[in-house]
Parts: C-alpha cells; sequence; structure tokens
C-alpha cells in the first residue's frame, strides 16, 4: 500500500478537489497530490490485507481519481507515494510469501460516461486509432472478492496466492484446493505454465447461513467472509465455508489462451473455470455504458455482491501496446455503481499525527450500517474541510462546518470507504460550538503550524515528536522497506518505549543483537520472546542489513518520496554514492538556494545537479525540495548516517534487466512523433533499460526528435547531444 505519513485508523475518503483543476497552481496542486496520497495506506491495509475495512470503495476510488487527474494536470508534480502508484497492500503474517511472476494489477476508476468517453479516448490516442478504425472492448462484472491467482504446471495446480501488494502475495494453496470451483487439474492438461486469475466471493444466501451458524466473528459482507475463509490457517475450516470462484483473467502463460479478451475467457471455460456469463463484447462507449446500466438493473438479483463492471480492450495485441502504468492496466477500466448513505451521530472528533507530523483529524461516529458494513470511523482531511471549505476557499457543503454532536450523512460508494458529506443542522445541540483545530501537538506539546497556503497543518516537533518517531520507525521495517520478519508494528511500539532495548532511530534495530548480548536482562526472557524468536528476530534483522537501494530510498520515509519514485531515483543513480553526491551538490546551488521560484528558474543553468533531479521524468521540483531539504537537517542526516554505517547497500541492477544498445542511456522525447505515441515511445524506451528524462541537460545521451521538435532540439544541439529522428527511433526499440 502507498505508505504516505499515517493516516486514522479509519478508510480514508477523497478530498475536495474542484472538477477543473487546471485553475490550481503548482504549489497547490502539490499540497493536494501529497494529502491525497497519504490518506489511503490505512484504507489498503483494511480492506486488502487485514479484510476488516472501516470505510467505503468509490469514496476511496474517487480520491484516486482526484489524485489521477491532479497528477494528469501536473505530471511532473505527481507524487510517487500516491493510491495511483499502489496495488493492494502487503502480504499477512501467518502464510507464507509467494512472488508473482508477473504483477497482479488494479484497475483504474471511473464514476461516469465522461470518464468512459475519455478512456475509450485515451486508448484511441496511445493506439493512434482513427474514430472510425473498428476498437472492441469486452464488458463484466466487477466481483467483490478476493483476487487469487492460481499456478498450473502441465496442467496441475501446484500454487495459488493472494494478490497482497501485487509483487508478493500470501501463499493458500491448501486452501485453494478445498475450493469446488477451482479445479485441481485443468481439462485436457495443457503443457506448461498455465497462471489462472480470477476473484474468490460467496453468494448472498451462502454469507447469510454462515453468519447464522458460524457462532463466532460475525462478518460484515460477503466479501470479507471470502477474504477470512479463504485465509484460514486450517485449510478444513476453508472447506466447510461455501467460497466459489469466477476466472476472468491470466499471468504467466506457455502458449497463449487466445487473440482477443473474449476468445481467452472462453478458453478459461474449456480448461474447467466458471466464468461470468454477462461477460459481453461492446463496440464503443456508448456500448459500453448501456451494458454497464444493464448490469447495474440486474444487481440485485445475481445473488452475489458486485461493484460496478469491467471495461477491457479486445484485442490481445492492443492490450500488449497499451501496456502498464505503474499500477493499472492501461487497456483496462473499472465503472463503479453509484454510492450508498446513511445519517449516524458524530461523537467526538480526534486528532492523529503521522510520521511527516500532519495532524489528521478523524470523526469517531455511533456505529452504523452502510451498505452492509458498520462504519464507526471517517477522515475529517483537514480544518478547512471541518469548516466546510475547499482547499480554495470556496465553500463545501453550503458552508456547513462539522461539529462534535451533528448528525451526519455518510456517504459510502461502491461498497467500500466513507465520507462525512453533509450535517443535518435542523439536529444541531443548543449549544454546540464550532471545532476548534489545534495549534499545539497532541502527542509532544510542540507547535502546529500551517505553511501559507498549506491545507495541512504539521507538528514541528520532528524527532522529539514521538508519534512522528514512530511511525517513521514502523514505515521502516514495512513490507515495501526493510520487511524484517518479527519486527511490525507491534513490536516496534514496544521497542519504542523500552528503556532496556530501545529502539528510537532506524540504525537502533542494527545494534539491538550486540546490545541485547551486552545486556543482563535478556530479550529472550521477555513476554512475548523466547530463545527462538530472538534468534530468528537477529537473523532477519542481519539478513536486511544487505538492502536494494530503492527500497532504502522508500524506507528513509522522506516526504513525498514512495516507492516508484524511489524505484526511479534508483534507477536513475545507480549507486547511493551518486544519490547523495547529487542531493549534496544540489543543496548549494542557486536553483535550492534561491528565495522564490522566480529566482530558482532564472538560476537552473547553472544549478547542474538540481536539474539533473528536476530532469527525471516523473520527479518533480516539489520532491527534489523535500529530498534535499530532509538530507540537510543535521539531526535527519546524522541518523542516516548512523543508520549507512550498518548496511551494505546493493546498486541498482533494474536496467541490467534487458541488456540493448540505450540501456542506461538517458533519452528525451521532443516534438510530435506520428508512428507511435509519445507514451507508447517513452513506455518501449524503460523497457529496454533506458532512462527517460523530461527536458535535456548535459547528461542526456540521446534525443528523439519528432516534427515540430522546438527548444529542447537547439538545447540538445548546443550541449552536443545526439539527435535522432522518429525513424531511427522505431528501428531501435524494434530490435
Amino acid at each position: 500500500m502507498a505508505q504516505g505519513e499515517s493516516t486514522p485508523d479509519t478508510k480514508t475518503t477523497e478530498l475536495t478537489v474542484p472538477r477543473d483543476v487546471s485553475g490550481l497552481d503548482r504549489d497547490e496542486a502539490a499540497r493536494l497530490i501529497a494529502e491525497l496520497s497519504a490518506r489511503v495506506a490505512r484504507a489498503n491495509d483494511e480492506y486488502h490485507r487485514q479484510d476488516a475495512p472501516t470505510i467505503s470503495d468509490a469514496a476511496y476510488d474517487r480520491m484516486k481519481l482526484d489524485l489521477a487527474r491532479l497528477e494528469s494536470r501536473f505530471p511532473d508534480l505527481a507524487l510517487q507515494d500516491s493510491p495511483t502508484q499502489k496495488v493492494g497492500a502487503a502480504p499477512a503474517e501467518g502464510f507464507s510469501k509467494v512472488t508473482h511472476a508477473q504483477r497482479m494489477m488494479s484497475l483504474g476508476n471511473a464514476f461516469s460516461e465522461e470518464d468512459v468517453n475519455d478512456f475509450v479516448a485515451r486508448v484511441r490516442s496511445f493506439l493512434n486509432l482513427p474514430e472510425d478504425a473498428p476498437l472492441e472492448f469486452t464488458a463484466e462484472p466487477k466481483i467483490d472478492g478476493l483476487s487469487l491467482s492460481l499456478r498450473y504446471e502441465d496442467g496441475e495446480l501446484v500454487q495459488a496466492a493472494t494478490r497482497g501488494d501485487g509483487s508478493v502475495g500470501e501463499n493458500v494453496t491448501a486452501n485453494a484446493r478445498v475450493i469446488a470451483d477451482i479445479p485441481k487439474t485443468l481439462a485436457g492438461k495443457p503443457a506448461g505454465i498455465v497462471e489462472i486469475r480470477g476473484e474468490v466471493y460467496m453468494s448472498h444466501e451462502d454469507f447469510a447461513r454462515l453468519n447464522a451458524t458460524e457462532g463466532g466473528k460475525t462478518f460484515a459482507n460477503p466479501r470479507n467472509a471470502a477474504a477470512g475463509s479463504l485465509r484460514q490457517i486450517d485449510p478444513s475450516v476453508t472447506a466447510r465455508r461455501p467460497l466459489m470462484f469466477f476466472a476472468y483473467s491470466w499471468g504467466e502463460l506457455s502458449e497463449p489462451l487466445g487473440q482477443t479478451q473474449m476468445q481467452a475467457v472462453e478458453r478459461l471455460k474449456e480448461l474447467g473455470f466458471r466464468i461470468n456469463p454477462l461477460t459481453r463484447i461492446c463496440r464503443n462507449a456508448s456500448e459500453l455504458v448501456a451494458a454497464w446500466a444493464e448490469i447495474e438493473q440486474q444487481r440485485a438479483t445475481l445473488g452475489y455482491d458486485i461493484d460496478g463492471v469491467v471495461y477491457k480492450v479486445n484485442d490481445l495485441d492492443y492490450q500488449s501496446r497499451l501496456g502498464f502504468r505503474s499500477t493499472t492496466p492501461r487497456w483496462a477500466l473499472a465503472h463503479k455503481f453509484p454510492a450508498e448513505t446513511a445519517w449516524t451521530r458524530l461523537e467526538r472528533i480526534e486528532i492523529q499525527v503521522g510520521r511527516t507530523g500532519a495532524l489528521s483529524p478523524v470523526a469517531r461516529l455511533d456505529p452504523v450500517t452502510v451498505g452492509g458494513v458498520v462504519v464507526s470511523n471517517a477522515t475529517l482531511h483537514n480544518e478547512d474541510y471541518i469548516a466546510g471549505r475547499d482547499s480554495n476557499g470556496a465553500e463545501i457543503r453550503e458552508g456547513r462546518d462539522i461539529r462534535e454532536g451533528d448528525w451526519v450523512k455518510l456517504y459510502r460508494a461502491g461498497d467500500v470507504i466513507p465520507k462525512i458529506a453533509d450535517v443535518d443542522l435542523s439536529r444541531r445541540p443548543a449549544d454546540s460550538r464550532p471545532y476548534q483545530f489545534p495549534e499545539i501537538c497532541p502527542e509532544c506539546g510542540s507547535d502546529a503550524i500551517r505553511e501559507p497556503g498549506d491545507s495541512v497543518r504539521r507538528c514541528t516537533g520532528g524527532l522529539i515528536c514521538p508519534a512522528q518517531a514512530i511511525e517513521k520507525l514502523k514505515h521502516f521495517v514495512g513490507r515495501a522497506a526493510f520487511d524484517i520478519d518479527g519486527l511490525g508494528a507491534r513490536q516496534i511500539e514496544m521497542f519504542f518505549a523500552d528503556q532496556t532495548l530501545p529502539i528510537r532511530e532506524p540504525a537502533d534495530i542494527f545494534t539491538l543483537a550486540q546490545r541485547d548480548a551486552e545486556n543482563l536482562a535478556k530479550l529472550k526472557n521477555r513476554d512475548g520472546f523466547g530463545e527462538k524468536s530472538v534468534e530468528k528476530l537477529f537473523a532477519a534483522i542481519e539478513k536486511s542489513r544487505d538492502i536494494a537501494l530503492k527500497r532504502l530510498i522508500f524506507a528513509l520515509g522522506i516526504r513525498h518520496v514512495g516507492e516508484v519514485a524511489a524505484a526511479t531515483l534508483a534507477r536513475h543513480f545507480g549507486t547511493w554514492e551518486a544519490l547523495l553526491a547529487a542531493i549534496d551538490g544540489a543543496a548549494h546551488e542557486p536553483a535550492f538556494t534561491a528565495p522564490d521560484d522566480k529566482a530558482r528558474r532564472a538560476a537552473l543553468p547553472d544549478s547542474p545537479n538540481w536539474a539533473e533531479l528536476t530532469g527525471i521524468d516523473g520527479i518533480g521540483a516539489t520532491l527534489v525540495r523535500s529530498l534535499v531539504t530532509t538530507f540537510q537537517q543535521e539531526a535527519e542526516r546524522a541518523s542516516i548516517d548512523r543508520l549507512l554505517a550498518q548496511l551494505h547497500v546493493l546498486p541498482d541492477d533494474s536496467s541490467a534487466q534487458q541488456q540493448t544498445e540505450i540501456s542506461g542511456l538517458t533519452l528525451v522525447f521532443t516534438g510530435t512523433l506520428e508512428k507511435m505515441t509519445r507514451a507508447e515511445a517513452k513506455a518501449r524506451a524503460e523497457e529496454m533499460g533506458a532512462k527517460v528524462a523530461g527536458s535535456v541537460s548535459a547528461k542526456t545521451n540521446l534525443l528523439v526528435a519528432g516534427a515540430g521538435a522546438g527548444s529542447k532540439a537547439k538545447k540538445a544541439a548546443d550541449l552536443g547531444v545526439k539527435v535522432i529522428d522518429e525513424d531511427e527511433w522505431l528501428k531501435i526499440s524494434a530490435r
């Protein structure tokens, strides 16, 4: 899941973002992107890993849509720890891990007919298809269950894994074998590898029967019941639960299943899987929307939960060309159903402090069922949202503020995530008072300031604030960072409070074994630990000293630097030393030290390190400023230096995965490409191991100039950078 700053213990809902984001200034866009990214982390974990969502699916989806619109309008400000860059959540403890041969992706979302039209237009634009060129799509119900990948070798089921974080899932093979819908042997026993993907779910009838007879935990909805049943350590429990499975996709294959999506799905049926009978072919956006409307009308009579309709480009060659963004395919879209609502009382507003110091308000509610899920918490975003204003100062909810004791309307879209949509002023208590947002951190007592133009108030305590320190440490040991077995969030909280063997900063983790050996009060003698568990913990810590560069960068928890940004920086610089040299160099250059944006832009020609950092495709000035500022803080830098003394940082090898003539080179595309869209060209260059930058600098190796190339071509000529045309690029990309 996206590791933004700590979020409330509730599903996070979307910020109020104007439909037209073109009028936002860059600083405001950067702030919105950062806040949106941070607020969904815990929501992902609750839904995908804990199977216990506390808030709802389309408010969450709406946040991701707003974030995608902002990133599309301000691509150089795109924050890589945003929900658009994440899939699912890390695997749960208790199951062995499975690394997927091909990543299990999430889907982009649509909420309106306009969104569907935009999707079709984007596909045509990427493929350079005119309006009259035939283009087919499939439309199928979006099952609300748990994603599962089934690996068959020579026709025999050998492995089953949940999606997890998209790259690594949980091994649930024994449990999958007891689900009647999942064949143990494929019909015809095809040779080689066949990896089938689909959704485990439970019917409404079986769900009601389970809750009536289980006698233990009462599940909130069929999706939670299905996920909880599949994740039983004892397969015999899973066998007693009435689980079902629809197949709709595939991963690694020795032989193609067909030439089109529909042919491949029909092939899944021939292999012995159940496929959804409502899947159909559509030929344009209007037919897609019509299919969505027809399926929505049947929703209540299906006997199982769906939360939308999935559209996919039918031609598999087109799918291959369209490829993927960081977490979603360009050739598919999930069109969600409208939201559900309910009224309840807001008991109190609490403040939680995240790892970057952000004060996040949380609504504690009288529990209420919304769409089959009991909701007792919701985020309130920030003080403006509580006051009835959006980030631009315009009224929301017609200016109605939110107060403790209010009756509030919960909006629950797409069957997973709630938000407070409105307030009933007629039921407001007579002694009600506007909520006063704190200006002092509730955790450490430091001033909580709100910088001009910022929508978030932040604690200034830094390392002295225990909430920030603990959340940073939790982030550090997370699955996408150091991933130390036996050292999770609960253990971090314990060690942080410990007076004998404390862990107060990341470097303390790697001295724990030595300090334990020198201490009379051994860790093995404490509650929750034994000799074996301590040995395993110390071994896991020792193993994690060898760390991939991208994981280290992400683990540092620098604001705006998420997994994708960390991987991008690692790929570009290759080694920790090269990255550090660029950061330190940029810190002393005019572009960083200049007092304002105008002065920084003027200073860019004399700021080669700053220009290199901000010129990396996908890395914007806001992220670079956060990165450089962090390393200039004396206490932060000292903490990082102490950590690095304990580690062996492995150089990035992503460019070595496919050795081509442009592996490791930095490319820039400019002008109009006529035979391949810019997006397709960029994706192909990265597949070939090249780095794609957004601007020309002395470190650019190759400029691909299409028709109408302007200032970038001139700058490349001035710098002596090799320039090629589109035809030459096509020859290179075809090799």
